[in-house]
Formats: structure tokens, C-alpha cells, sequence
């Protein structure tokens, strides 16, 4: 069962907002939205099906944060794709995990992604291989299919900090 975050104790975890998005450009567009409110060490764990959208997700966001066209490609078999934000103070560096392949968290640990955990934003495509490994304060969001191909529904789940982060996002209904 799912909890409503808004009832949530600060150090519990729950859904803090369904979204429904009628097309890729909805999806790129969150994505965006989400991207301008990271810093060091958030951690953006990507659920869903084959082809629900999560490198697209990722792609969009990932974007978002250096250039409209910067290149890239799914870490399907790289496992981990860094990237940088730029060369300034304030620059973050990306990690683009994609799990997939992994049969153990301990695989995910030999990739090093428990220190970028702490330095890095760090986006991850099936994160259900390493859950042992997560963070806590995560944010999860859950892709699912629609009854239009080009629809999907994004659930965001996470703990009270979350959704005090996402605020904004809550208060214009994500559109």
C-alpha cells in the first residue's frame, strides 16, 4: 500500500503526487521541472516496464542540466554514463546508472555508486536490483502505461523532505 506523504512522519516514506502526461513532451517537460530543483547527492530512482519512458526520462532531465543536445546514449550495457553540469563552482555532475544487467546490489556497489550517492545527482534505471543499497531519501518515480500509447502516469514517492522540495510542482499540478 502506498501512503499519502502529506500524513507522513518527516523520516517516512510515501506517494507524494500522481501525474498524468499525455505525451513524450509531458514527460520531457517534467523532467525539466524536476531537473531545476537537484543538488548534490539526490538520488532519482526510475521504475517501470520496457518502454515506459525511463531513458527518456533521463534523457530529458539529464539535458536539462548541460545542453538541448548533448548526447546520451542508455548505460544499458556501460552500466553508468557520468556527465558534467560545466566547469563552474556550482557545477554538478550527473550519474545515468542503468541496472538492468545486475544480478546483486553488490554489483552496483563495485560500480561506486554508493560515493555518488553522496557527491552526485545520480539517476537509476531499474533500481529494484540494488534497493538494498538506496538511500533513504530518495525519490522514486514509477512509470506506468496508459490506455493511449502516448499517455503515461507518473507516481512520485518519497519521504516528507521531498515533498516539501517539490513544493512548487505540487502547488501547479506538474503540467
Amino acid at each position: 500500500m502506498i501512503r499519502d506523504a502529506n500524513s507522513l512522519p518527516a523520516n517516512c516514506f510515501g506517494e507524494i503526487m500522481t501525474i498524468h502526461l499525455a505525451s513524450e513532451s509531458g514527460t520531457r517537460s517534467l523532467a525539466a521541472r524536476l531537473a531545476a530543483l537537484v543538488r548534490p547527492g539526490d538520488v532519482l530512482c526510475l521504475f517501470g516496464d520496457l518502454g515506459a519512458g525511463k531513458t527518456s526520462f533521463a534523457r530529458a532531465f539529464i539535458r536539462a542540466l548541460t545542453a538541448a543536445d548533448q548526447e546520451v546514449p542508455s548505460p544499458t550495457f556501460t552500466l553508468v554514463q557520468i556527465y558534467e553540469t560545466g566547469d563552474s563552482a556550482d557545477s554538478l555532475t550527473i550519474w545515468h546508472a542503468d541496472l538492468y544487467r545486475l544480478s546483486s546490489p553488490d554489483e552496483a556497489a563495485e560500480l561506486g555508486i554508493e560515493e555518488a550517492f553522496a557527491e552526485a545527482v545520480v539517476l537509476i534505471e531499474w533500481p529494484e536490483r540494488a534497493l538494498e543499497i538506496l538511500p533513504a531519501k530518495r525519490l522514486e518515480l514509477h512509470l506506468e502505461f496508459c490506455d493511449k500509447i502516448s499517455e503515461r502516469s507518473i507516481a512520485l514517492l518519497g519521504d516528507a523532505h521531498w515533498r516539501d522540495r517539490l513544493g512548487d510542482l505540487l502547488a501547479t499540478g506538474a503540467s
